[in-house]
């Protein structure tokens, strides 16, 4: 009997169809069932001696919720014997009932079962536990995940331990993973947690890398990856990140018809084993950013979203310094701007924040004047040191690529066919706000526009950072942003913004109902009861 490893995860819903991802333990067939007679079936595929299914299923009926199970050659195997949760659902939102949307970032593994959690209660632990106490009542349509779903870079004591006993930990990469098998341990440490592994299963998923997916501070400059390039380790890291991500979390992202139409999917699967194709996909695209799209586009009834790669589409050429190439750039316009009147609220879920707390935002414009030899060769390599020690690689140390975002919003804002919200969704920074940005010349868009940062899931952040990110909000630190903003002779930003709310720190999550044009936002934190404790609620627009 083939066992289930890994998942179900339920990612992709859309018309009457959805997908359903597991790992199995050897090649079978992999099947969904639901309560309602919709079904689907799959083979597995091979990767690095792994075996895993997307499964899609289809007949589904939009606007109702109907239990399923997975069977894996015949043999029943979800929900398991004794699980102590309700069943799975899988419920397709209905056109013209709104979504519910709930997002955040930076989820660092669980420890083991009755063990000591070191950055206190998990964000989605606690959502799991409120819909299993509550099956028929108020739940996300779907979850987005911001970035860094396990830290390469960051393992726990049990994944060291468990690193230590396959290899000596004195060598590089130390306590940090160096290839794909090493990558699958802490998919399972992550995805194996019970709450989470049922709240996985019955509610729809998007995601996206950060850097911590691969390693911190992923491609912050062109110096930076000549420097990991030349390790010999790198590639391996690397290539395996990559080839994890397209499994685990990039194959869920895209629709049944995408993936029909993948060569790389389609030549993984036919294959015996297709470990050699994706790695040339990971290869491609570490030579070139340009090669393979990561980002993607999903709409739920009248509501868009966008989900950008901001890590791995960065041109890192100091005089070329862009966080999207030019095809990403395009691609991310083209749709923006297409069909606007067909969509109320438009969702740009990057990984990075696109307002920073002034001070923040400043310091890294500043930086990045002084890495492009703006102030001579000396003051750049005081700034490429500065850059890689306080992580100074956000929208705003990309300037040029900071103000396109603000003249597409401003574009996609403005007009009779405008959305009634344009929301920028982001993560990493370890503490949750609200900005709302206006527009220097101009009266600036009709859409109401906001910045909503939500993070982290399950982390925690130094006592001095908190008090940092708090005092970047403050009038004193607006006037020293404006000196560093002098020294570096930075271009002025086509938007000024204000902080609307926050900051909050704690694990925690951000949760927005979009019906027609009203939007609502609420901020819930974890609390080491287990609940979810409501921080902030506010009405975006009506």
């Amino acid at each position: 009997m083939a066992e289930l490893r890994l998942g179900p995860l339920l990612r992709y819903i859309g018309g009457s169809s959805a997908t359903v991802w597991v790992e199995a333990g050897r090649p079978c067939t992999a099947e969904v069932r639901c309560a309602d007679g919709a079904s689907g079936t799959a083979r597995t595929f091979q990767i690095c001696g792994h075996h895993y299914a997307l499964v899609p299923v289809t007949g589904l009926t939009p606007g109702a919720a109907t239990a399923y199970e997975v069977f894996l050659d015949g043999a029943r195997v979800w929900p398991a014997p004794d699980s102590r949760f309700p069943p799975s659902v899988i419920r397709v939102p209905a056109d013209d009932e709104g979504v519910r949307v709930s997002f955040g970032s930076c989820r660092w593994a669980a420890p083991a079962a009755g063990g000591d959690d070191p950055v206190g209660p998990d964000a989605l632990d606690a959502l799991a536990q409120r819909i299993a106490a509550d099956p028929d009542g108020e739940r996300p349509d779907v979850l987005l995940l911001l970035g860094d779903q396990v830290y390469a870079d960051e393992v726990s004591d049990a994944t060291r331990r468990w690193l230590a006993a396959r290899r000596d930990l004195s060598e590089p990469p130390g306590s940090e993973v160096a290839d794909y098998e090493e990558y699958t341990r802490l998919y399972y440490e992550s995805w194996l947690d019970p709450e989470v592994r049922w709240l996985l299963s019955t509610v729809p998923t998007c995601m996206i890398f950060d850097d911590h997916d691969v390693i911190d501070d992923w491609n912050t400059s062109a110096a930076w990856l000549d420097d990991m390039r030349a390790t010999p380790w790198w590639r391996e890291r690397l290539l395996s990140g990559l080839m994890s991500y397209w499994v685990h979390q990039h194959l869920g992202n895209v629709s049944p018809d995408e993936l029909a139409a993948d060569p790389v999917y389609a030549a993984v699967r036919e294959l015996p084993d297709g470990t050699d194709e994706l790695r040339a996909h990971a290869c491609r695209a570490d030579a070139d950013a340009a090669a393979v799209r990561w980002s993607y586009r999903r709409d739920f009834g009248r509501v868009r979203l966008l989900m950008v790669d901001s890590r791995a589409a960065r041109v890192l050429e100091e005089e070329k310094r862009a966080m999207l190439d030019p095809g990403e750039a395009e691609w991310l316009r083209e749709q923006v701007l297409d069909a606007r009147e067909a969509y109320d609220h438009l969702l740009i879920g990057t990984s990075l924040p696109w307002l920073l707390p002034h001070l923040v935002h400043d310091a890294e414009a500043w930086n990045a004047a002084l890495c492009r030899g703006d102030r001579g060769a000396r003051w750049a390599r005081f700034g490429e040191d500065l850059r890689r020690k306080a992580d100074l690689e956000h929208w705003a140390a990309f300037p040029e690529s900071f103000a396109a975002l603000a003249e597409l919003i401003a574009e996609v804002g403005s007009g009779a066919d405008a959305p009634a919200t344009v929301l920028v969704l982001s993560g990493d920074v370890h503490h949750a706000y609200v900005a709302e940005p206006t527009w220097v010349t101009g009266a600036g868009p009709d859409a109401r526009v906001l910045q909503l940062t939500c993070s982290p899931v399950h982390n925690a952040i130094p006592r001095a950072m908190r008090f940092g990110f708090r005092f970047g909000w403050s009038a004193v630190a607006r006037a020293l942003g404006r000196r560093f903003a002098r020294h570096g002779r930075c271009a002025p930003t086509p938007v000024k913004w204000r902080k609307k709310g926050g900051p909050w720190f704690g694990n925690q999550l951000m949760y927005l109902a979009l019906h027609g044009r009203s939007a609502r936002l609420r901020l819930e934190q974890a609390r080491v009861d287990g609940e979810l404790t409501l921080v902030e609620e506010s009405v975006l627009s009506e």
